[in-house]
């Protein structure tokens, strides 16, 4: 199985995904590792990615999840997934679930501006805002709780 945490910059992906992963015993994996050096410099210098950046990015985590499927491994991924193209092209099968981690853009302001030695420039949340199309189909949970409480919700949600 694979569960992708997806939401804006600063949404609590990483943080999240850890403590889930380590709950569950599974694998965690962070989208971010899967940009081209010219993604992330780009984000660097706040510069918002549009869908050509992203397009080489969404098809190395495709081939990824495709990979992990074939395994015995349960994967937790980080990954902000904003729009419904490319959720759909993550979603391939019936062992990938979504959870949409979802904030306030003053909440997630806060943890920005309290946030160090991340490549992304927190300026860019306006355009991940902008970016974002919520998910309506999935499981939500708000991030304004504390980690444990949102990981036991997702455990719950998601019956893991």
């Amino acid at each position: 199985m694979v569960i992708i945490l997806m939401g804006v910059t600063g949404s609590g992906k990483t943080t999240i995904g850890l403590a889930l992963a380590e709950s569950l015993q599974w694998q965690f994996v962070d989208a971010d590792e899967f940009h081209s050096p010219a993604n992330v410099a780009k984000m660097r210098a706040g510069l918002p990615l549009d869908d050509a950046d992203r397009a080489p990015w969404l098809a190395a985590l495709h081939d990824a999840i495709a990979g992990w499927l074939e395994t015995p491994a349960n994967v937790v991924l980080a990954c902000s997934a904003l729009k419904q193209a490319y959720r759909r092209q993550l979603l391939m099968d019936s062992k990938v679930k979504l959870v949409y981690l979802r904030g306030s853009r003053n909440l997630i302001s806060k943890r920005l501006s309290q946030r160090h030695g991340h490549y992304m420039d927190p300026n860019l949340l306006a355009s991940q805002f902008a970016t974002l199309e919520e998910p309506h189909d999935t499981v939500v949970v708000d991030v304004e709780a504390n980690v444990p409480d949102i990981v036991a919700q997702v455990r719950k949600s998601l019956g893991v």
